[in-house]
């Protein structure tokens, strides 16, 4: 979900701030020098460097270097100009550089949120630490659009620079008002995997509150609290150390097969075990009928309303509310949906 940046006048302002700095330097260096052979011997190095300051910024404290003659005058009076105006102009840049910033932050929140609005069928991550980071990069992955909800905003923003596109909300994720800016009604699902399993019991409680049609992932630190996940709202409840102890098991006694799946996961390809929902309104078609081929999409089974069909035959019955199970690269997922969309 990438999307063009705004143009920021920042570098530019930098820029000026360091050209003003290095001309007040330059104005510094060179009053204090000709301070100091203007004043010859009764002179010393403070004195000069002190009249170069006091001209400088035209306090007028005293003349320290006596003025005699006209050149210099003169001097004294370019070094004031040229010095007042080198003053001026860096503390207006540094005036727009923060006025810049604060105007940049306040833009990028405004436009983030208004692309928010206009997202449809797209995925709340509430909790945007390690694991939230990973969805999140899958999600990027296969296409899917996405909105990162999390109290800690410096987190997402260093994420957001190696991530451009990302959209994110600051606040708490189990806040009706957040879910709501996040635009829930609209979403198609909701993970909540922050590290706290209360927090994400109210996440999920809330979020099918406010959607109840929209799936609900749930992270569980503690297997006891899995029932009480379930019972909230939560669709699936994920706990990482039975999953991780599955894990351990399955590269053990089933290597090959885990390796297969380590291997498309981390596939330049990006490959993914997808499934393709049959939308409602349609009509009974043989899956023989169906593009498939045209877009290297392998159909492993089709899951009915009661069991899944496994590598079933050409002349199956696709039916609305079937859910296609394939491998296949996000582009290809794409085109079949689009093709059951367009009737």
């Amino acid at each position: 979900m990438p999307h063009p940046g705004r143009h920021t006048q920042l570098p530019r302002i930098l820029a000026r701030i360091y050209i003003a700095a290095g001309v007040l330097l330059a104005m510094v260096l060179v009053g204090t020098i000709g301070f100091y052979s203007i004043g010859e011997i009764e002179t010393t190095w403070s004195d000069a460097f002190f009249m170069t300051l006091i001209t400088l910024s035209t306090v007028g404290y005293g003349e320290v270097v006596p003025l005699i003659g006209f050149w210099d005058r003169l001097f004294a009076g370019v070094i004031s100009l040229a010095g007042f105006g080198a003053v001026t102009f860096l503390f207006t840049s540094l005036t727009v550089f923060f006025l810049e910033s604060d105007l940049d932050y306040s833009l990028r929140r405004r436009r983030m949120e208004k692309q928010i609005r206009k997202l449809s069928g797209h995925y709340i991550i509430c909790g945007f630490g390690r694991v939230g980071r990973n969805v999140g990069l899958e999600l990027e992955t296969t296409h899917r659009a996405f909105v990162a909800i999390d109290q800690d905003e410096a987190k997402m923003e260093a994420y957001r620079e190696r991530h451009p596109g990302l959209l994110y909300l600051h606040g708490d994720a189990s806040d009706d008002d957040v879910l709501l800016a996040a635009d829930i009604l609209d979403a198609a699902g909701v993970f909540a995997v922050t590290d706290d399993d209360s927090r994400n019991l109210m996440i999920a409680l809330t979020a099918k509150q406010l959607n109840p049609k929209l799936r609900v992932v749930a992270r569980c630190h503690e297997v006891r609290n899995s029932a009480k996940l379930k019972k909230a709202g939560a669709d699936v409840v994920v706990s990482p150390d039975f999953t991780g102890g599955m894990r351990i098991a399955s590269s053990m006694i089933r290597p090959n097969v885990v390796t297969f799946l380590d291997e498309m996961l981390r596939s330049q390809n990006i490959y993914r075990l997808e499934e393709i929902l049959v939308p409602p309104g349609r009509h009974g078609v043989p899956l023989g009928t169906l593009p498939i081929g045209q877009h290297g999409v392998v159909l492993l089974g089709i899951r009915t309303d009661r069991e899944f069909q496994f590598n079933p035959p050409a002349e199956f019955t696709v039916r609305p509310g079937h859910a296609l199970v394939v491998m296949c690269a996000p582009e290809g997922r794409q085109a079949i949906e689009r093709y059951f969309a367009a009737g």
